[in-house]
């Protein structure tokens, strides 16, 4: 990535969850700070996902999930990034994920999870910080 390149974001909210306002908030801070961000929407599939991800090159994604069901749906997103051989993104997660399932979900490859409440610049300083570099 050059200098003058900003980092790619994409935010997604994968399965059955209909209320989108935290992602939304996450998606306009992320690009209030520089940031090229590419906001799905709600109700992708693990697929739609992975397919952005790679169609719109990005370095880092975002996962929301208000549902529950992120032990069944990150792995399944996980799996068709890596599909698609988009595996050099950094991973981050949040929404309503139990404290006790967060280490279950680092495991799986995010890099953080970010609970409701969460300051947006701790999100912005932890992408800035952590997002891979494209040439």
């Amino acid at each position: 990535m050059t200098a003058d390149r900003p980092i790619r974001v994409l935010i997604a909210k994968p399965g059955l969850d209909g209320h989108d306002r935290g992602a939304k908030v996450v998606a306009r801070a992320l690009r209030d700070a520089g940031m090229e961000v590419i906001y799905t929407g709600i109700r992708q599939t693990p697929k739609m996902i992975a397919e952005a991800a790679l169609q719109e090159d990005v370095q880092v994604v975002g996962l929301s999930i208000l549902s529950g069901a992120h032990l069944e749906l990150f792995p399944r997103v996980i799996e068709e990034l890596r599909a698609r051989g988009v595996d050099d993104v950094l991973m981050f997660a949040g929404g309503i994920i139990p404290d006790e399932d967060v280490p279950s979900v680092k495991e799986m490859g995010f890099s953080a999870v970010f609970g409701p409440g969460t300051d947006t610049a701790d999100i912005i300083d932890f992408v800035k910080q952590h997002a891979p570099r494209h040439a």
